[in-house]
């Protein structure tokens, strides 16, 4: 999962058995391209995003890494209440079969995420406009520069 830790969108929400250095680069560069490149990237310390082949890639475009203390999940207290949220609401009301199964649950509810649950760090409002207007006041402030 991508979220952005400004607006609070979830940018990419995956179902896999297991997550590798290879689908965390090809994730990143599905959001780069349609995003923008963000100045750093935060993540935990699992072996996929610490991987000397996401550190090299994430040198090219000059995105910084940056890992929270271990133990310290409270650094990534957005992350964690992403994770706790999607648990309550998704994860614990369905049975869930198959990974192509999970993969339409999860876009169905990160789109519900995104366009229509409030947030509390956001005023009560949904993440995705906030995001949206964000993006064109940055448009609209680069036509007049």
């Amino acid at each position: 999962m991508v979220i952005d830790e400004f607006t609070r969108e979830c940018l990419a929400l995956k179902a896999a058995r297991k997550l590798n250095s290879d689908e965390v680069i090809h994730t990143l560069t599905e959001l780069f391209c349609c995003q923008g490149k963000p100045e750093y990237v935060r993540s935990d310390n699992g072996a996929e995003f610490t991987a000397q082949a996401v550190k090299s890639w994430l040198g090219e475009p000059e995105v910084a890494p940056l890992y929270i203390e271990r133990g310290s999940p409270w650094e990534n207290g957005y992350v964690e209440s992403f994770n706790g949220k999607m648990r309550d609401e998704l994860l614990n009301r369905e049975q869930i079969d198959t990974l192509r199964e999970a993969q339409v649950l999860l876009e169905q509810w990160r789109r519900h995420y995104n366009t229509r649950r409030p947030h509390s760090a956001l005023g009560y409002k949904p993440p995705a406009p906030a995001a949206r207007l964000e993006t064109l006041t940055q448009l609209v402030l680069a036509g007049l520069s």
